[in-house]
């Protein structure tokens, strides 16, 4: 394991936040139906990619419940998180799942590809739910990723984007700091997790696109809850069901269409490696 002064300050706070988080991560989010239904929208997404017998990359993979599900389906992943603790639940979790043959794990930054024990070269490199937004240097991140994927791989990113429909809704309830929280977020905005504080940037579609094209090929971009509301609204799914099934599937049918495929809470990009 790799020593956390090798790593950015500000992922060095970030490591700090999940190592607290660890003991109490799968407990707080596993009974969230938004969270459901954007890790389903996200599977999905995979699914309809990958071919049998892929091996993954996976980054930030937390407490490995996507590499779990993913092995599961009988992929072979390497998860890699820069916390320590997280990583020791996924590996207690592969272990009581039987799945030490096809989930391993290294605990190394997105920032330090080019240090990885395990370099592929894997069909597919992927990471959930914004964990890119940890770096104020996403060119320099995904400037590493030719190096250890196989031509025509795919990647798969799911990132935080610059604007968020329902946030910006909430300046009508005078909530103006959340609703322009990612407008001006040029030199990071603070977030905080168990009493720790580090920086979030956030990435538009477009911002991957240019950095990646002369290696990559776009393959689909998707909305994730720019209808469907933001998981941190926790009750609205099951305060208002009809209404939440109603934008659930009027969601699904405009998830690839512009602008919802930019303006929802994350967005899911994949794009794929010239041959």
């Amino acid at each position: 394991m790799r020593n956390h002064s090798t790593l950015t300050i500000n992922e060095q706070l970030a490591a700090t936040a999940f190592d607290k988080q660890a003991a109490v991560f799968d407990e707080l989010y596993s009974s969230n139906t938004i969270i459901q239904y954007k890790r389903d929208r996200v599977r999905k997404h995979l699914m309809e990619r990958l071919k049998p017998g892929s091996q993954i990359l996976e980054l930030n993979a937390g407490t490995g419940e996507d590499a779990l599900y993913l092995a599961g389906k009988g992929y072979r992943v390497h998860a890699t998180d820069i916390s320590k603790k997280m990583l020791t639940k996924l590996e207690d979790k592969r272990r009581k799942a039987g799945l030490e043959h096809l989930v391993s794990s290294e605990c190394c930054s997105f920032s330090e590809l080019d240090q990885l024990d395990e370099r592929g070269p894997f069909d597919m490199i992927f990471s959930n739910f914004g964990g890119l937004n940890c770096s104020a240097g996403l060119e320099a991140v995904l400037h590493q990723f030719s190096p250890v994927l196989k031509p025509g791989g795919l990647v798969t990113l799911v990132i935080l984007p610059p604007f968020c429909l329902w946030e910006f809704l909430l300046l009508f309830k005078g909530k103006f700091k959340t609703a322009f929280r990612r407008f001006f977020a040029h030199k990071g905005r603070i977030a905080h997790i168990e009493g720790e504080y580090f920086r979030c940037w956030y990435y538009s579609p477009g911002e991957v696109i240019k950095i990646l094209k002369n290696e990559f090929e776009p393959d689909a971009v998707e909305g994730l809850c720019s209808l469907v509301p933001p998981s941190y609204l926790e009750g609205f799914a099951e305060k208002y069901p009809t209404l939440y099934r109603l934008l659930e599937k009027a969601e699904q049918n405009v998830k690839r269409n512009w602008p919802w495929n930019r303006i929802g809470d994350y967005f899911i990009i994949s794009l794929r490696k010239r041959i």
